[in-house]
């Protein structure tokens, strides 16, 4: 869905250069409103790197990051907080704060009346609102993932950046919290997500980005993008992709080993 007409957020010729590799060579890509990128790749791709230098987390070596008109160089963190939120792949929360206390920090020190009922709006959204008194650390991995979400959400950004956020929710866990993200994006929000599970970006993205060994392999339409030969040669494992049924679209499935 492309219902901007500019990009909410865009990267142009973007490297990044730690000592003598180069995580990310010459990186493009953009994200309209309404639209959910999935960042693709093996382990070691640059993937985190690139959400990070997207969020304004990591300064590239060369290249530009921008949001709308503006550069990400001339926005303070307070302006970057107001543009984008952003979830890492692991929330650790250290002292026994409730959900409710945990969700208010997407909404920084503040305390009025407009702040409460964001955060009262987030809790909804992911269905955590009768779970508000309990303590963060004794929720599920599911649960605490839909807090999470809450807490960025809160935040009341146009632009989510997830870190794999599926990556230790079982089956069930995964679908519910992807369908609560694919509503977002149809609301008008715009995400960039790095994930793992490739069936996961297939179902729900709209875009995907390939990357291999920093390189910018692929970036377009799910079913188009994520062919056999392609992923195939991003793994360097044969892949499959098997089309069902018209409803349930295609499968990845990592083909076995040859045993002989």
């Amino acid at each position: 869905m492309n219902r901007g007409t500019s990009p909410i957020v865009e990267c142009e010729n973007v490297s990044v250069i730690r000592g003598t590799k180069t995580i990310l060579d010459d990186i493009s890509l953009h994200a309209n409103q309404g639209e959910l990128v999935a960042i693709l790749g093996p382990n070691g791709a640059g993937k985190s790197t690139l959400l990070g230098v997207l969020a304004g987390d990591l300064s590239p070596d060369s290249g530009t990051v921008s949001f709308g008109d503006d550069q990400i160089t001339s926005l303070n963190k307070s302006d970057l907080a107001s543009r984008r939120a952003v979830l890492p792949q692991q929330v650790t929360v250290s002292f026994p704060f409730s959900v409710e206390e945990v969700v208010e920090m997407g909404r920084g020190p503040k305390s009025t009346s407009a702040d409460q009922d964001l955060i009262e709006i987030a809790m909804k959204r992911v269905d955590v609102l009768d779970m508000r008194n309990r303590l963060y650390r004794s929720l599920s991995i599911g649960e605490q993932a839909r807090v999470s979400m809450a807490r960025i959400l809160a935040q009341d950004t146009q632009l989510l950046l997830l870190d794999e956020p599926t990556a230790v929710l079982d089956i069930g866990q995964q679908e519910k919290l992807m369908r609560i993200v694919r509503s977002l994006v149809d609301d008008g929000r715009t995400v960039i997500a790095v994930f793992h599970d490739l069936n996961v970006a297939m179902s729900f993205a709209d875009r995907v980005v390939l990357l291999r060994r920093g390189k910018q392999v692929a970036d377009g339409a799910p079913r188009e993008t994520m062919t056999a030969e392609t992923l195939s040669n991003i793994y360097e494992h044969k892949i499959d992709v098997v089309t069902l049924n018209d409803d349930t679209g295609p499968v990845i499935i990592p083909s076995p080993r040859d045993r002989n």
